[in-house]
């Protein structure tokens, strides 16, 4: 059994996974300051949870995009697991070609995820991630990773308009039945949302265009992209899983070139 951690700025996800199945899901927030026995706790309930033992598990594998809490999150895998951890980097045969500009710089979680469109689909495609920030990874009929969109994620945008708009109440992300807000709160929502599949459409939109690739698929994944990617067509597929499945496919890579 695999446990793969997927570290984000807001969220740290952990997915156990048997074979290429996703058998538990957990999540915890992601907080700099825990020491590597807070971690292990932590683990180890969620462990108990799904009836897990250290024993089942076989290897571990991360993905982070927050550097300050590695040494931690490290030190208590081992601790409790005794197992040391594969780090996703840049610096890992994954597969694909990183074709941007300062490759190093790519983080680990756009790697994981255009690993799995690659392997999984082997033809161009782009990667939603609607997490902290949402991304738009582009990898092309070769398997390279070239070209990134950034904007910042639905609930930056919203907590922005609320700390900066004194009156204006924090709200549920949620759509409404209607783009046409008869209250505050309604119209707030709206904005919010509607807003944001419009942005997304454009910028998905604009991409193929620029690329000259009409048919490239559209994949989304993150917290938020449920609620986007039922409401627009220009997303082909949701996926909540393309952290924990292309961590798999990266460590599956990974055992067979070390037993070659």
């Amino acid at each position: 059994m695999l446990l793969t951690v997927d570290v984000g700025n807001t969220n740290i996800a952990l997915g156990l996974m048997k074979g290429n199945e996703t058998i538990g899901r957990y999540r915890l927030m992601t907080q700099t300051t825990r020491t590597s026995d807070e971690y292990g706790f932590f683990i180890m309930t969620f462990m108990n949870q799904a009836g897990i033992s250290p024993e089942d598990i076989e290897d571990v594998i991360i993905s982070s995009v927050v550097p300050k809490l590695m040494y931690s999150l490290t030190a208590a895998i081992i601790k409790y697991l005794k197992r040391k951890p594969i780090i996703v980097s840049g610096l890992l045969d994954t597969g694909i070609t990183l074709g941007m500009e300062h490759p190093s710089t790519v983080g680990a979680d756009r790697i994981v995820n255009t690993t799995w469109a690659w392997h999984t689909y082997h033809r161009s495609a782009i990667v939603v991630d609607f997490g902290t920030a949402t991304t738009f990874d582009y990898i092309d009929g070769n398997g390279v990773f070239k070209y990134v969109t950034i904007m910042p994620g639905l609930g930056i945008s919203l907590h922005a308009l609320t700390g900066s708009a004194a009156k204006l109440p924090e709200i549920e992300i949620a759509k409404p039945c209607s783009v046409l807000g008869r209250n505050t709160v309604n119209g707030m929502q709206a904005g919010a949302v509607y807003g944001y599949i419009g942005a997304v459409e454009y910028v998905i939109k604009t991409m193929k265009k620029e690329l000259n690739d009409p048919d490239a698929l559209v994949f989304a994944t993150g917290g938020l992209g449920k609620v986007i990617a039922k409401e627009t067509d220009a997303i082909n597929a949701y996926d909540p899983d393309i952290a924990y499945k292309g961590m798999k496919i990266i460590y599956d890579l990974i055992k067979e070139q070390n037993s070659q």
